[in-house]
């Protein structure tokens, strides 16, 4: 077998491919093989018609049509792998030339695009970013010390309408027209919290125990989710929630501290330790940026548009032109980010350990509220372990440039990011950026 590539652009290819007959012969044997056995000819027995019978009987061209369809997918790895291409997407193929008799070639030539070459720095140590001063304030220290207040906090009925903040435990009746669509009963619930219902907090807010109200919503989910439904409310009870005084007592309850002043230090402690991190996200989120802003990284317009058509069908949007338009970035810069991550990833030799992988195995599970064995079940099931090693490599690639890149605060300050090591910052690349939009992460290979 002959085979040849063109560069059509930076993001696609062309091969020409020319198979010898013999070469193509087992395929066409395959298929006389097959034919013959799905067809009854008087005289013959069944899978023993010879070829030229079958040709009469179906024709050549549907012989090779079996044949050519059996062996392409063959020849085209071939051809894909004597040229070193990296293709991903789906190929474009067209026959050129069939064996209209034996002894000829068969010829075929694919349109496929393949992953960009990225030319990189030579020096990531080069790259400067600036970050936030990592200090814990005051309100810092104060919100993680209500918030720990809040969890020893005890719940106590009052005799008054509702207030924001309160608790209030309630009936609740959707109904869209005359059909009722949910009913629920004795639900405890934060008034102000906006978790539940849109307009449910204006409602409560004035209401007494015992007292009905009804009010319009879009349903949050369910078969009718973003339907307007009339939505009756009644209070069973009002409570507030009383904290416990920040005493000595309170350190002893609520942490291994025996005094208010050491808890206080503690908290203090984690407040630097949470900046500090941030630190470490921002730090990591400007080196990506920086490199995306720097580094010529062409994205194939096929790949864009199918993965910007999957998004918008899977939402029932595919008129939203606005909408299409901020898809289409989001893919577009995903994209780029992943053939970015996977040439660095490539380049520094990323080998990635069977713990590695565990270990965002449980992180996902968790994302999706799903047991950690059932999800790698699941993954391994779908065929989608090499695409979850392939992210695990690129949330290391970027850890390697992290810890190259020049740090410093808004004072000027060098940032030593050793405390909050890279690859842990690294490790929730994907996190945010998986929420805002779903197709970071995607493996084209």
């Amino acid at each position: 077998m002959k085979s040849a590539v063109e560069t059509l652009n930076p993001t696609r290819v062309k091969l020409t491919v020319e198979v010898p007959f013999e070469e193509l012969k087992p395929s066409l044997d395959a298929a006389y093989a097959t034919i013959g056995s799905q067809i009854q000819v008087p005289g013959f027995r069944k899978g023993k018609v010879p070829s030229r019978i079958i040709d009469q009987r179906v024709g050549r061209g549907a012989v090779l049509q079996e044949a050519v369809n059996e062996a392409l997918p063959q020849f085209y790895g071939q051809a894909v792998e004597d040229n070193k291409v990296r293709p991903i997407g789906q190929p474009e193929v067209d026959v050129t030339e069939v064996p209209a008799e034996d002894g000829q070639e068969l010829k075929f030539t694919v349109e496929v695009d393949v992953r960009p070459e990225v030319e990189l720095p030579e020096d990531f140590s080069a790259i400067t970013v600036e970050v936030d001063e990592a200090k814990a304030s005051n309100e810092d220290v104060e919100e993680r010390l209500i918030a720990l207040q809040e969890r020893f906090g005890t719940l106590k009925g009052v005799e008054r309408v509702v207030e924001t903040g309160d608790f209030v435990s309630v009936d609740l009746d959707a109904s869209i027209g005359d059909e009722e669509i949910d009913s629920v009963k004795g639900i405890s619930y934060e008034v102000g919290s906006a978790n539940m219902l849109e307009g449910m907090d204006e409602a409560l807010v004035g209401m007494a125990a015992g007292e009905t109200k009804k009010f319009t919503a879009p349903l949050a989910g369910g078969d009718h989710e973003g339907e307007d439904a009339d939505v009756t409310v009644t209070v069973q009870s009002v409570k507030v929630r009383e904290l416990p005084a920040l005493d000595d007592d309170f350190a002893q309850l609520a942490s291994e501290f025996d005094t208010l002043k050491e808890l206080r230090a503690d908290v203090t402690k984690q407040a630097e330790k949470a900046a500090k991190f941030e630190q470490g996200v921002q730090a990591r989120d400007k080196v990506l940026e920086h490199l995306l802003e720097t580094v010529d990284i062409p994205v194939p317009d096929g790949i864009v548009e199918a993965e910007v058509h999957a998004h918008l069908e899977g939402e029932d949007r595919l008129e939203d032109a606005e909408h299409r338009a901020e898809v289409e970035e989001s893919t577009r810069k995903a994209l780029k980010a992943q053939f970015l991550l996977d040439a660095i990833a490539e380049k520094a030799e990323v080998k990635v350990e069977q713990p590695e992988l565990i270990e965002y195995l449980v992180m996902s599970a968790q994302q999706y509220g799903m047991d950690p064995n059932q999800f790698a079940q699941a993954i391994d099931q779908q065929g989608q372990v090499p695409a979850m090693v392939a992210e695990v490599a690129r949330r290391k690639a970027l850890a390697t440039v992290l810890e190259q890149a020049k740090v410093v605060d808004t004072t000027g300050a060098e940032i030593d990011l050793s405390e909050v090591t890279a690859t842990d910052v690294a490790s929730e690349l994907a996190e945010g950026d998986h929420e805002a939009h779903d197709h970071e992460g995607h493996d084209h290979d």
